[in-house]
């Protein structure tokens, strides 16, 4: 990571121009592991209201629509170029709204039974991000994060690490992902979203259970409200 950089400064330099490919970039860098992580946390979403954030083109936003379809559904995101696709790709679904802002800063005159986010953990300050969703949260909401982790096992991180730089030489050839695959590894390794949010959870009383997939490299976090 950029020495003067902090996570969240990283955004803009991750996904100001990297929207139109997206969609393909998360499907094949990950294995299609990115649509077994969403579809684990639609199993766990439920609700009348469900609020997405960090939505970017609405892959997930439009798999709760799908599957909630009498369900009011908002997906909001700080870049505008990822909204933009989102809206473009969701033409079809009625029951989603979608709205340009920051996270950290939400501000909707909607509370939510359910709200989802992935891969926004490790960009954002976990106390602050966890107020805004408990002031949107109805009582007995549900709160699901989910996120990339390093995985503890010596052998795979070695593999892992081995895949990351196999990216960064490819972004030689993408110019638009060329920051985003030279910074991310960094940015995963020395994150503790899930220590993080766990704690920041716990601090506003809901009950959190962790959940890591695909050995290691990536975890879901649900906190539930009483």
């Amino acid at each position: 990571m950029p020495e003067n950089y902090s996570p969240r400064e990283l955004v803009p330099i991750f996904f100001e121009n990297t929207a139109s490919s997206y969609d393909r970039i998360v499907h094949h860098t990950t294995f299609g592991r990115d649509g077994f992580w969403k579809n684990q946390i639609l199993d766990k979403v439920s609700g009348s209201s469900i609020l997405d954030l960090a939505c970017g083109t609405g892959i997930l936003t439009r798999l709760i629509a799908q599957k909630f379809q009498k369900s009011d559904i908002v997906g909001v995101d700080i870049t505008k170029n990822y909204l933009d696709i989102a809206k473009q790709n969701s033409k079809q679904f009625t029951n989603i709204l979608f709205i340009n802002q920051d996270a950290e800063k939400l501000e909707i005159d909607k509370k939510f039974d359910c709200i989802v986010s992935s891969y926004i953990p490790k960009y954002s300050d976990a106390k602050t991000l966890i107020q805004k969703c408990i002031k949107h949260l109805n009582p007995e909401g549900l709160i699901i994060l989910h996120d990339f982790t390093y995985p503890k096992n010596k052998t795979l991180q070695i593999i892992w690490n081995q895949y990351f730089h196999l990216l960064q030489f490819l972004g030689y050839f993408i110019p638009r992902w060329k920051e985003a695959f030279m910074e991310l590894p960094k940015l995963i390794r020395t994150s503790r979203w899930v220590e993080d949010y766990s704690s920041a959870m716990k601090e506003v009383g809901l009950e959190v259970k962790p959940e890591y997939h695909t050995f290691g490299c990536s975890c879901i976090i649900t906190g539930k409200s009483g």
